[in-house]
């Protein structure tokens, strides 16, 4: 049986397996991506995708919180568009 990773979404604060979950990077240049493979370089959030805690997230500006940089509203819209 092998051991499946949990990470803790940072809105809701739920655990989930690693992949249930999508990460938002701060690089180490300061750039602010959406990191489909879970392994870019740089400090990381995860979130649950769901549209209601994407826009919860957007309204209370929880990234910009965990991630130290203003995120842009760009990154929302990539990830509304990953739940389609």
């Amino acid at each position: 049986m092998r051991k499946i990773p949990m990470r803790k979404c940072v809105v809701t604060n739920e655990r989930f397996p690693k992949k249930e979950l999508i990460r938002i990077v701060r690089t180490p240049e300061g750039e602010i991506v959406v990191d489909t493979t879970g392994k870019k370089n740089g400090h990381g959030a995860y979130l649950k995708l769901d549209r209601e805690v994407i826009e919860t997230a957007r309204k209370k500006k929880v990234l910009n919180k965990h991630l130290e940089a203003e995120v842009p509203a760009e990154i929302y819209d990539q990830l509304i568009e990953l739940i389609k």
